[in-house]
């Protein structure tokens, strides 16, 4: 970690440009469950989360395709195998049980590893049971 702060912050220095880039995507993830009671978040079964790389407590960019609304939050690990995808405080109140989600996270990188990376990348179907396709 510590290599990759100070390379980081000459490249601040050397005038490398950086980009924002899409690291990792959840696509098509079906809403399981909305709790107000909740302080915050996006509860998500922990095989999604390690599939596509997302990290706990991990910034996240939801975009709600039911309805349109877009919100960060961050997301918190749910039981493995349990499909769920919860929208947790603020959150539920910008979706509900079935709307469909796409989730993002993502890096910060110079060009030159931006024009070699390639996102990790999940579509879920079925009420979250099936994965259609993964692109690693």
């Amino acid at each position: 970690m510590r290599a990759l702060f100070w390379r980081r912050h000459i490249q601040r220095f050397t005038g490398q440009m950086q980009v924002h880039i899409l690291r990792s995507k959840i696509l098509r993830a079906e809403v399981t469950d909305a709790r107000l009671d909740y302080e915050g978040s996006l509860g998500i079964d922990s095989d999604f989360l390690t599939r596509v790389g997302i990290l706990p407590h991990e910034k996240i960019l939801v975009g709600n395709l039911a309805n349109g609304n877009r919100f960060e939050t961050y997301a918190i690990p749910a039981p493995a195998g349990s499909l769920t995808f919860c929208l947790n405080g603020a959150a539920a109140h910008l979706g509900k049980k079935g709307d469909l989600l796409v989730i993002m996270t993502f890096a910060i990188m110079t060009e030159a590893e931006a024009k070699v990376w390639q996102p990790r990348t999940i579509v879920l179907a079925d009420g979250n049971k099936r994965i259609v396709k993964e692109v690693k």
